[in-house]
């Protein structure tokens, strides 16, 4: 199969050959990853037992998949990735806003995946065969790891396409296999000596909630786009899409989750994941698990490393989208070390997710909105404007970029980082009784920001061809 050659550029209707059930093959396969199950030991390892943690990651997973499955609609539209189409409300400029954001959730999630992967490889592995668990086996597993990332994330689309299609499948088995695996030392009770991360239930639990929980959806506020941008409106109706976005994140982020919550529980998995459940699995298992931690982390990395690759090419226009690419994944895999040698991992991971959602959350919120003053309609020659080095077009507001927009994102932003409860505490928390509100308090902030900057200014509805009305647009020959 070709190496794919689109990059940022406007997809021509006769090559968006996907359907909506592409999108859940490929939001289920991909996230099948021990690098997804990891989150759902993280409510176990703030001091919940099985139910706080059950219903917390649902909680926000399903709040998260409600708030960003509407993005998959923006690229459906607009023919292009998130980010830029993102300049429609920010600027051609501005959009660089969302390409950074992009950039900085895929690395993190890549290098997470990467590392959670090659930790229970190498566990396996040296059960298995006495390969030795040193920084020698380390190091030849993550770049074994990386390469294969990298070669997927190369030939693009279709690939990790086919690739997801059988994820989906032979890791749902997997899985499914290790519930009988590791069903015999399950326990619904905390783990014991492990005490709630914030001193109490509600506090821990909406820490739960945002950062394992709604951290997954979050994570594909720039993603999405990169894979219904090949799904034809004309073809497909925006319902069907939402439709299967919301499917396709509900399920492929809680069923991950809710058996690492399980196998975290039953292994005992307190201040570490990977190790706990290489240790406790049954040693016919550990074939099975090296297969998830293996194929699982390629196929996972490999999404994350492709979009990283679109959001470098959309910062820097003159790089085409497989030079980004390489270079995106030698920076993921010295991460991967980083992470490796130097971090640890709850804090880390806790971390990371907090701040990102804090950040990201306002731009999605901003692009929904703005979505929807547009009523789906985008100028796709105006949106190109900064990748071909020119000016101009409808999107151009002051030298590319949106003030209203930008100070709302800002906002947004600043309000939701002074919110945020770990890995410092925002001066706003004593005004949330000590509950980290960071996600509501960044998205109401930018949207109530955004609208009252916007509210006299005219729909931004570009002037369009018959062909493009939103009338057909959304006159489907076929609903996947």
């Amino acid at each position: 199969m070709p190496i794919e050659q689109r990059g940022v550029d406007t997809i021509p209707d006769e090559e968006r050959t996907s359907s909506p059930r592409d999108l859940v093959s490929i939001l289920l396969g991909s996230n099948l990853a021990l690098g997804v199950v990891i989150f759902g030991w993280l409510p176990v390892s703030f001091g919940l037992g099985f139910w706080g943690s059950v219903t917390s990651l649902a909680a926000g997973t399903l709040v998260g998949a409600l708030l960003t499955a509407p993005l998959a609609l923006v690229s459906l539209r607009s023919a292009t990735n998130l980010s830029t189409s993102s300049g429609a409300f920010f600027g051609v400029r501005g959009r660089l806003i969302g390409s950074v954001i992009g950039l900085l959730l895929s690395l993190g999630y890549t290098a997470l995946t990467l590392w959670v992967g090659g930790d229970a490889m190498v566990g396996c592995l040296h059960r298995l065969v006495g390969l030795p668990a040193d920084g020698a086996a380390y190091t030849v597993v993550y770049a074994v790891l990386a390469a294969a990332t990298a070669i997927g994330a190369v030939y693009g689309y279709k690939v990790l396409l086919r690739l997801s299609k059988v994820l989906s499948i032979g890791l749902t088995i997997l899985l499914v296999i290790g519930v009988f695996a590791f069903a015999h030392h399950f326990t619904t009770a905390p783990i014991p000596g492990v005490h709630y991360a914030l001193g109490g239930y509600w506090q821990t639990w909406l820490l739960s909630a945002v950062s394992a929980g709604l951290s997954g959806p979050i994570a594909f506020i720039t993603l999405l786009g990169d894979y219904s941008r090949y799904i034809s409106p004309r073809r497909h109706s925006s319902r069907a899409v939402f439709g299967a976005t919301y499917l396709g994140l509900v399920l492929g982020l809680l069923v991950p989750q809710l058996f690492g919550t399980f196998s975290a529980l039953a292994v005992g998995a307190g201040s570490d994941y990977a190790g706990p459940l290489v240790a406790g699995a049954p040693l016919w298992y550990l074939i099975f698990l090296l297969l998830n931690a293996s194929a699982g982390s390629a196929g996972n990395s490999g999404l994350m490393l492709y979009s990283m690759g679109l959001d470098l090419d959309a910062i820097l226009p003159r790089a085409t989208r497989t030079q980004a690419t390489y270079v995106v994944a030698a920076v993921s895999t010295a991460l991967v070390y980083v992470g490796h040698f130097l971090w640890d991992a709850q804090n880390a991971m806790t971390s990371f997710v907090l701040l990102m959602t804090a950040i990201g959350t306002p731009w999605a919120v901003i692009t929904v909105i703005g979505f929807v003053r547009c009523r789906g309609v985008y100028d796709p020659d105006s949106l190109q404007v900064y990748n071909r080095g020119t000016v101009g077009g409808v999107y151009w507001f002051k030298a590319g970029w949106n003030v209203q927009a930008t100070v709302a994102w800002a906002l947004g932003s600043a309000v939701g980082l002074l919110g945020v409860g770990s890995p410092y505490e925002g001066p706003l928390l004593k005004y949330t009784g000590g509950i980290d509100m960071s996600f509501l308090l960044a998205a109401a902030t930018a949207a109530v920001v955004y609208l009252a900057l916007v509210a006299r200014q005219p729909r931004p509805v570009p002037p369009l061809r018959a062909a493009d009305t939103p009338a057909a647009q959304e006159t489907p020959v076929e609903v996947g």
